[in-house]
């Protein structure tokens, strides 16, 4: 019936019907009924009927029967995308149409920052909107780039932490490549490791380099590193956050991630560092400094020597004593 009326349409429109022309040009051009931006969801393998029944449900559009005789003019129904779309409002036949045949689906994003723990990024992937897919099991520390990642409607879990590994891969095959020489670690798994610690002290951008600094320095003496967020890992896993400074009594806990007890790198990363870290880390700043402690304005005050390094953190707690107070 439908086809035997795009003909007719067709026949009309080649015999110069002005008529005819007028209405059909205002039938598929004129604004839609929906009032507000509308999201619909085409599910994959949906005809052009059933796309045109669920616009016509969502009140995009008015006309199924209309919508499906434009496509078939067009030729269009071959083309037709699965996907969310999100359609403007007033949004006319015609242009729904050519919505749907482009393919413009809504782009979701999903934000890793930097130096969260495998376990927290799985969590993400749990409570991101849109994702389909049962839940991943946590992969390795370290092995998760974060970044900024762009997924369409109903994209697996499981294929999103994929890329999320494939870009660390990348990442850490870079920053080996542009290693400085003579650095006391022997493999990319000891600099992504390294990497992460760094990216746990310091969060500012320019003060990477010069922790990455400290603690090549300290890896080269046989110092320890005594890192406090290895000690955190150490008795969190990376599976809660503890919400409290730490005691003496676990800074002196027995475990291989505590690098107040452990000589050395701990056996494994305590968080997923980003790009920057890494970069860092192959090619950590000049410094003479074997100390960092917090100044109080979001960085730390660096000291060559352990002297002046007790003067530091004695300015750190006085800077603390005075917020509490406030408090």
């Amino acid at each position: 019936m439908w086809k035997r009326l795009l003909a007719l349409v067709l026949v009309l429109l080649l015999a110069g019907t002005g008529g005819a022309y007028l209405w059909w040009q205002k039938a598929i051009s004129e604004p839609g009924p929906t009032e507000t931006n509308t999201r619909v969801l085409i599910a994959r393998g949906s005809g052009v009927m059933q796309i045109a029944w669920q616009l016509k449900r969502a009140g995009v559009i008015e006309h199924p029967r209309l919508f499906q005789l434009l496509a078939e003019w067009r030729k269009s129904t071959k083309d037709l995308k699965a996907g969310e779309f999100l359609f403007p409002a007033g949004i006319s036949l015609e242009g729904a149409l050519g919505q749907i045949v482009r393919g413009e689906v809504e782009i979701h994003k999903l934000t890793i920052p930097e130096g969260l723990t495998s376990f927290a990024i799985v969590q993400r992937l749990a409570d991101a909107e849109g994702l389909a897919g049962a839940l991943p099991s946590v992969p390795p520390e370290g092995s998760l780039l974060p970044s900024t990642y762009d997924y369409t409607w109903g994209i697996d879990r499981q294929a999103l932490l994929q890329r999320m590994r494939d870009a660390m891969d990348r990442a850490v095959a870079k920053a080996w490549e542009a290693r400085a020489a003579n650095l006391p670690i022997g493999s990319p798994e000891e600099l992504v490791i390294l990497a992460s610690i760094v990216e746990k002290e310091t969060g500012l951008s320019g003060e990477r380099a010069e922790v990455a600094g400290v603690f090549i320095n300290r890896l080269r003496l046989g110092m320890k590193l005594q890192s406090d967020p290895t000690t955190i890992y150490a008795l969190t896993r990376g599976e809660s956050v503890l919400g409290r400074g730490l005691r003496r009594s676990e800074l002196a806990h027995k475990d291989p991630y505590n690098t107040y007890h452990a000589e050395g790198l701990p056996p494994g990363p305590i968080a997923n560092p980003g790009e920057a870290a890494l970069m860092a880390v192959a090619q950590p700043a000049a410094t003479e400094a074997l100390f960092f402690v917090a100044d109080g304005t979001g960085g730390h005050a660096f000291a060559k020597t352990l002297a002046e390094h007790n003067r530091n953190v004695a300015k750190w707690r006085a800077i603390e004593r005075k917020r509490s107070a406030a408090q």
